[in-house]
């Protein structure tokens, strides 16, 4: 139960972002760099930051919703590399360090998703682990990079 509520959350801070963010975008003519700023660390911290406590405070109901081997060094290595990207996203934010770390660090952390992404879809289709939590993956991550691209591009083409 618990880790469903943490999967509605997830979805749910990420529509928030989006919501918010392209408001914020759109608010005074268009600026990218604003949406983005509001965007990245709450995307990040939402999906990154609540699936590395997920891993390593729930591992073994999280492996198991996933289809996966339970107690993996390699599904605690996942969840603080998980939780380091929420953390770095903090601390650019804080630190105030500007669009290109932002996009750094939104870079790093979609492209973790996409290659995970693939990897759900491997085991989807190789091993038939079709629960819920393996097959959703590759599509919300298609989704989240499908509403990132026009203000990537845009903050990306402002340089």
């Amino acid at each position: 139960m618990l880790l469903q509520l943490l999967d509605i959350i997830r979805i749910a801070g990420v529509a928030i972002a989006f919501f918010f963010g392209y408001r914020i975008g759109f608010a005074d003519g268009y600026n990218p760099i604003a949406q983005l700023h509001f965007m990245i660390p709450i995307i990040i911290v939402t999906i990154a930051g609540i699936s590395g406590l997920e891993g390593i405070f729930f591992a073994k109901k999280s492996a198991e919703l996933k289809g996966f081997e339970v107690g993996s060094n390699y599904q605690r290595q996942s969840a603080i590399a998980l939780l380091s990207y929420a953390v770095v996203a903090i601390i650019v934010y804080i630190s105030k360090w500007g669009i290109k770390a932002e996009l750094t660090i939104l870079f790093a952390f979609i492209f973790f998703f996409f290659f995970s992404g693939i990897n759900h879809s491997i085991d989807a289709i190789r091993k038939k682990n079709y629960k819920w939590q393996n097959i959703n993956r590759p599509f919300i991550t298609l989704l989240l990079i499908a509403g990132l691209i026009y203000p990537v591009i845009k903050a990306l083409q402002s340089f």
